[in-house]
């Protein structure tokens, strides 16, 4: 690294040579300066679509330090030195593969993150913890268009409907239905607004018998008609 008292610039201050749409090289060295202790820095931007789960963002961290990981996560480890490997040789299809690892490193650090108590933020990821909420929180992303019912919910934990829905409330400070309904919109806003896709079928895709109730549910939830979500604003990936 750099001394100390060296002033520091701005990383958009450097020329950037792309490599593919995705990925672009800085070089901040002088031509003539010595190579042998250079420091390799991968930095990102991340998009996260996550439709239903959109809370977790929200609650991250500034920085989560991918040593404190590699304990529970040893893959992260060599994952980074084929990154490093892939600049370095900058062989033929490298700057694709660094994307792709990126991708998994990224997603390794988050459910890390998760795994290991999430710096004790307590709520919605509280629930993503406990064993027997994570698994009705799974059926109803892996099934959001299903007329869910708070006791179908909860025989996907094995505890009774009113133990279940007690403690999802506790714990989220939502019932079970409202959170499934704000999961179908957010979806829909994802559909509508990225995908394209007409709202007739994104309300059948979601379980709704007519477009009208759909459109009378979308905007209780979203404060706007599902028609709004072709515009700016409604639909927006997470960037981090």
């Amino acid at each position: 690294m750099s001394a100390p008292d060296l002033p520091s610039r701005d990383v958009d201050a450097f020329e950037t040579t792309e490599l593919c749409p995705s990925v672009s090289a800085i070089s901040a060295c002088p031509e003539a300066s010595c190579r042998t202790k250079d420091t390799l820095i991968f930095s990102g931007c991340m998009e996260f679509e996550l439709g239903g789960m959109h809370p977790l963002v929200g609650l991250m961290p500034d920085a989560m330090r991918v040593d404190t990981l590699l304990d529970r996560q040893p893959e992260i480890a060599p994952m980074l030195h084929a990154m490093e490997r892939e600049v370095r040789t900058e062989r033929a299809g490298s700057a694709g593969i660094l994307a792709r690892l990126a991708d998994v490193v990224a997603a390794s650090i988050v459910r890390g993150w998760v795994e290991c108590g999430c710096n004790d933020v307590h709520g919605w990821l509280e629930a993503l913890r406990d064993p027997r909420l994570s698994r009705a929180i799974g059926a109803l992303h892996r099934d959001p268009g299903r007329n869910w019912t708070v006791a179908e919910l909860a025989a996907e934990t094995g505890v009774s409907r009113s133990a279940f829905a007690e403690r999802f409330l506790t714990v989220t400070g939502q019932t079970p239905l409202h959170y499934a309904t704000e999961l179908r919109m957010r979806l829909a806003a994802e559909w509508i607004g990225r995908d394209r896709m007409p709202i007739d079928t994104a309300a059948e895709r979601l379980g709704y018998g007519s477009q009208a109730a759909f459109s009378r549910a979308f905007k209780r939830i979203t404060g706007r008609p599902p028609g709004a979500a072709r515009g700016a604003g409604l639909y927006e990936p997470h960037r981090v």
